[in-house]
């Protein structure tokens, strides 16, 4: 068998970190080959990010548009929804993206091997290409993997060939109604974003309240408003079976003897690591219980000279983490001392109004046993939220009892996901709470609202 082609650093898998960290060391000098299965650019740019928040967007104005006489413009309701027009905008969208990318891929000159993966010795990858088998090895591997939507072992579901947010987001006909499985991040934003489009939709979680991870507060706030667009929410609801098939009615059993019937299924339940049948084990990579690759704090896997990236190596599900990533990666190579321990992650949810979280909750502050104070303040009484018509949701701080150190902040409103930025910042300067309590922030502004949130902490 021939010698396998040698580069400095192989890159398997495209995605945020692996192809910023491909595109930096190929400009540095460095010869660099990137495998990918096809999508030009990773997941956040073809199926996750960007194409949900077009999505996202063109039902916030539908949204907007229905809401228009609440802001004194007498119109027309809003007409029929052109379903095949959203998801052309969408892919319109992404095509965009994808043309960016493989621009900066081309300008940075590393070889882009278009094709499946897979080792076949402890080293050496062998790619099928449409050209043929190619046979990679590097002084450097990074496996940037990603993940794939987790289809839950329910009786008849995975036959019923359901949606994930993959096909939905290509749908060019309005689902009737939407049977959305799990209510978390993901669940939240395209239930919201088809029940404004106009489909009915029924929200199934196992747990006791919707996003899981937050403060009950939140999430009742948030199941408040799903109420309020008619969405359905069932709580602590177990899935019988599932009967019918894609493109025809569906029914969902429920163990508690109910029956849902739909036109469409939705599952967002979970991600699960892409790490089966690529060889993992002869590269001798470990993996955990759950199937992603072990990785110390520089992302060091089990085998030599073998590193993963992004979220297949257990990194928060976000883009900005895979990025930061690949700066932890290239301190690495550089001899720099990053790592991943003690990194502060902001991250936002796309409903409608946002939300946004950075640091600790009030519950992880409390089971935690970390001594704290915690202070709201109701969207309503923050000026800009008015002349807007944002009133809906809350911001909440979290405080060290002991000193004046902010350890966490949330907030369900009106450009949330900007606002926590803010508060990130002070964080990361290690500020009091008192600078933000007492900075001159402009009016009228959402983030002025930082000013009256921080004076409601205790002394």
């Amino acid at each position: 068998m021939s010698e396998p082609e040698r580069f400095d650093i192989v890159v398997f898998g495209g995605g945020k970190a692996g192809k910023t960290l491909a595109m930096d060391q190929a400009k540095a000098g460095k010869r660099v080959a990137v495998v990918e299965a096809g999508m030009i650019g990773g997941s956040c740019i073809n199926i996750a990010c960007i194409p949900t928040k077009a999505l996202v967007r063109s039902a916030q104005m539908v949204e907007i548009a229905r809401r228009a006489a609440d802001q004194g413009l007498l119109m027309a309701p809003p007409g029929a929804i052109d379903m095949p027009r959203i998801a052309a905008r969408t892919a319109e969208v992404v095509a965009g993206m994808v043309a960016i990318n493989r621009k900066g891929f081309d300008d940075a000159g590393f070889d882009l091997l278009l094709g499946w993966g897979r080792f076949v010795e402890e080293r050496v990858i062998e790619v099928a290409t449409a050209a043929g088998l190619r046979r990679i090895t590097g002084e450097r591997i990074y496996l940037n993997l990603g993940t794939k939507a987790a289809i839950p072992p329910i009786p008849g579901l995975r036959e019923a060939s359901p949606l994930t947010h993959v096909e939905a987001l290509t749908l060019d006909r309005l689902p009737e109604h939407l049977l959305v499985i799990g209510g978390g991040y993901i669940g939240m934003e395209m239930a919201q974003a088809f029940r404004h489009l106009g489909a009915a939709v029924t929200i199934i979680e196992h747990g006791p309240q919707l996003a899981g991870r937050e403060d009950p507060d939140f999430a009742a706030a948030i199941q408040a408003l799903f109420a309020e667009d008619g969405i359905e929410v069932l709580l602590q609801t177990d899935i019988e079976a599932v009967e019918g098939a894609s493109g025809g009615p569906q029914t969902i059993r429920l163990k508690d003897g109910r029956t849902l019937t739909g036109s469409h299924i939705l599952v967002a339940a979970g991600r699960t690591p892409m790490t089966a049948n690529i060889g993992l084990d002869i590269a001798g990579v470990a993996l955990d219980s759950r199937g992603f690759i072990q990785t110390d704090e520089t992302l060091r896997t089990s085998a030599p000279g073998i590193w993963a990236l992004g979220e297949v190596a257990g990194s928060p599900m976000f883009t900005h983490v895979s990025l930061d990533d690949y700066r932890v990666a290239k301190s690495g190579i550089t001899g720099g001392g990053r790592t991943t321990t003690g990194r502060l992650i902001p991250y936002s949810v796309f409903i409608d109004p946002e939300f946004a979280r950075v640091g600790l909750s009030e519950t992880e502050a409390r089971t935690q046993s970390i001594r704290h104070r915690v202070a709201r303040l109701p969207m309503d009484v923050v000026p800009r939220a008015r002349t807007l018509g944002e009133h809906k949701g809350f911001m909440k701080a979290v405080v060290a009892a002991d000193d004046d150190r902010i350890l966490g902040f949330a907030m369900l409103g009106a450009q949330a996901g900007e606002v926590v930025v803010v508060v990130q910042m002070a964080m990361l300067g290690g500020l009091p709470f008192t600078a933000l309590r007492d900075g001159i922030l402009a009016h009228p502004t959402i983030a002025e609202g930082l000013n009256m949130l921080f004076a409601n902490v205790r002394s």
